[in-house]
């Protein structure tokens, strides 16, 4: 393994007056030490992860970092300005300039020395003599761990990656073995003479996976030793992770989750009292952190199933599951499966939009025009039209693979990518639509998880996620969808899609019901996911049915909001003053197709407020498919309306619905006699006084 750091690497006199000079000349470093192989693409891609989120620590430190193919060896250059350069940090410049360079498939031993270093900034002794060295081969020394610390000892930081505290390479032949006995013997008189500690179980995690994660694990545990707290921290960076012990879950007093990505399998944390924050909180404030879990432990304060439920459920870090695990599995897949959704989305919202653009501007027969990379007219109204619908139908082309990658990626991370996109691709080869990128994606997913499962040797750990992964995965899925499966989903699909086009009278208005309660019920939840997903996936191969049951969807999911701000509006005195303002932006939200508007009304009064406006959506949903309606955009709420199949029809069933959920709303709440003139209104905090009906 090469070394991290050399002497060519720091620069004691970083002139640089701005982050991005000053990452090109640490970069140039690189660059001159063959670490780096395109200058430019590399700070493409440093400067991409710093607009995730900005790189600078309290402290003075900035430490722009990325994982990127430009990346031959991992690498870190050192820079130390006299000025201070701005990163960021809340409490001004940064002195000391850390660039982490690490390649697109940098194995698990580079990451555990990436990952220690960043631990080890958040040692002031540490710091203090990067900013006392004068000598560049001293400096790099000192980073790469070869000068024993000056402190007697450093105690081990339990993490669920169980790694080192420090670079990962300790030099001093007897030096882990001394600290976990002497750490084994503090904890053991600890025990013996004091009181059970107070427990917190932490989960920390940041977009690349490099520095931020585990200098947030490194400060939580710091400040939990200061403030005499057990703290176990798991650590979910770019080599996957190590799940906590379940014991140890299960004896937390509090659980911190201190991450800017989605923390995976969150249900083992639920029915304890939850921080949950960025992960530069868990660096820069770990004390009020642990301070907060204590009081919430203390009020009773527990996670909910809402809170902890909606697991990313990438596995664990190898990709495995554990038996505990399967016990969720209704959850986790439907997860994958919005995790595809959510990215096939913005496809489906772009391309639905330019087409139904363009056939307002040249009608259907536009769809049948010839290419206009070899007739376009620029004065031709007609080619316009037609410019936005094959761009439309370019950007629709995508949804399958799209849909089909991101399910794979949502089980088992970035190795499953290409061949959930190849699953999907094939699924159009095949004319497997929609229902094919769904299995696509699950048989990726799958696979992928299964090879993780297989030991291998250290050397091939590099190219397994860039090459062995995808390559296997690729030609498995490939097969399944040519051979086994794709022909019986294009089948089932056809059905979908006969049953759909046919819906007429009575079934087509018993569908709108269904979807239009499916849409209210949780107003953002499972339930309004599901139908949802349903009416989008029908438009990756929209039909005059399909098309029916997006409008229907959207036009219900506009019904509880819109009927909130009615209610505040003509019975002010029925609701809080706090509920009287959120009514005013219910309006909006409303209008926007934000069903979660309606959500703080049905918090403060569920039965009174859900099963009213799920008769209005039902309504809704209802005269949207016997009057005809079609919509091609899965989103915009009224500012599509233009877009719409029969729009004054469809806003006379938005309207007729949210009468219907008003009405109800306001005889319910009115029966119970507890306006809050009576009953007490809102507080300085928005609470209230209420009487049962």
């Amino acid at each position: 393994m090469s070394e991290l750091i050399t002497a060519e690497l720091v620069d004691l006199d970083l002139s640089a007056t701005t982050k991005d000079a000053a990452a090109r000349s640490l970069a140039e470093r690189m660059v001159a030490a063959h670490r780096v192989t395109d200058l430019d693409g590399f700070l493409a891609d440093v400067a991409a992860r710093e607009a995730q989120m900005p790189t600078g620590l309290d402290g003075g430190i900035g430490i722009p970092h990325c994982r990127s193919e430009h990346v031959n060896a991992p690498t870190l250059a050192f820079g130390r300005s006299g000025a201070g350069i701005d990163f960021g940090a809340a409490d001004g410049p940064a002195d000391l300039i850390f660039l982490i360079a690490a390649p697109a498939g940098a194995d698990d031993d580079h990451l555990t020395i990436l990952s220690g270093l960043a631990r080890r900034l958040m040692d002031p002794e540490f710091t203090a003599a990067l900013r006392a060295g004068t000598d560049p081969r001293a400096v790099a020394a000192l980073i790469r761990g070869e000068e024993p610390p000056e402190e007697p000892e450093q105690v081990q930081v339990e993490t669920g990656k169980q790694e080192q505290v420090g670079t990962g390479e300790e030099t001093a032949g007897g030096t882990e073995a001394t600290e976990a006995t002497e750490a084994t013997e503090a904890t053991e008189a600890t025990e013996a003479t004091e009181s059970v500690p107070f427990r917190i179980v932490a989960v920390t995690s940041c977009p690349t996976g490099i520095a931020h994660t585990y200098m947030a694990a490194e400060s939580l545990a710091a400040a939990g030793r200061a403030a005499g707290v057990e703290v176990t921290v798991e650590t979910q960076g770019s080599g996957g992770f190590k799940k906590l012990d379940p014991a140890v879950v299960a004896a937390a007093d509090a659980v911190i989750w201190a991450h800017d990505v989605e923390v995976r399998e969150k249900a083992r944390f639920r029915g304890k009292p939850l921080v949950d924050v960025g992960v530069k909180a868990g660096i820069n404030r770990p004390a009020e952190l642990i301070a907060e879990a204590r009081r919430k432990a203390e009020r009773g304060e527990i996670a909910t199933a809402t809170d902890t439920d909606k697991a990313s459920g990438s596995g664990d870090g190898d990709g495995s599951g554990s038996g505990a695990d399967h016990a969720h599995f209704g959850i986790r897949l439907r997860t994958y499966l919005m995790s595809g959704v959510s990215y096939m989305v913005p496809f489906v919202a772009a391309g639905g939009l330019l087409i139904a653009l363009s056939f307002a501007i040249g009608g259907y027969e536009i769809a049948s025009a010839k290419s206009v990379a070899d007739h376009f007219v620029w004065g031709e109204a007609d080619s316009w039209a037609a410019l936005l619908n094959q761009i439309g139908s370019a950007a629709f082309g995508f949804l399958v693979p799209v849909l089909a990658g991101y399910i794979a990626y949502g089980m088992a991370d970035r190795p499953a990518l290409v061949p959930g996109f190849v699953g999907g691709a094939i699924a159009l080869t095949v004319n497997a639509g929609f229902l094919g990128g769904l299995v696509a994606g699950l048989l990726a997913g799958a696979v992928v998880m299964a090879v993780q499962r297989v030991p291998v040797h250290a050397t091939l750990r590099g190219i397994m996620p860039v090459l062995v992964i995808p390559l296997i995965a690729s030609a498995v899925v490939g097969f399944l969808m040519f051979i086994v499966v794709g022909k019986p989903i294009a089948s089932l699909q056809n059905a979908l899609t006969d049953w759909l086009n046919g819906l007429s009278g009575s079934n087509a208005v018993i569908l709108g019901v269904v979807l239009g309660l499916m849409m209210c019920f949780d107003m953002g939840g499972p339930l309004n996911k599901v139908a949802y997903a349903f009416a989008v996936g029908g438009l990756a191969d929209p039909t005059p049915g399909s098309l029916k049951v997006m409008a229907a969807v959207m036009a219900a999911g506009m019904v509880p909001p819109l009927a909130m701000a009615l209610a505040t509006t003509v019975r002010r005195r029925l609701f809080t003053k706090t509920e009287r303002e959120n009514g005013r932006a219910a309006w909006v939200l409303g209008a926007s197709f934000i069903t979660e508007g309606a959500i703080p009304f049905a918090a403060a009064d569920p039965l009174r407020v859900i099963p009213s406006v799920m008769a209005g959506g039902a309504v809704t949903g209802a005269l949207s498919m016997a009057f005809g309606a079609t919509l091609r955009a899965p989103h915009g709420g009224v500012f599509v309306v233009p877009l719409i199949g029969e729009p004054f029809l469809y806003l006379l069933a938005i309207a007729a619905g949210t009468l219907v959920a008003t009405a109800l709303v306001v005889l319910l709440k009115g029966a119970r006699r507890t306006a809050p003139e009576a009953a007490g209104d809102a507080g300085a905090d928005g609470s209230r006084v209420t009487v049962a009906a």
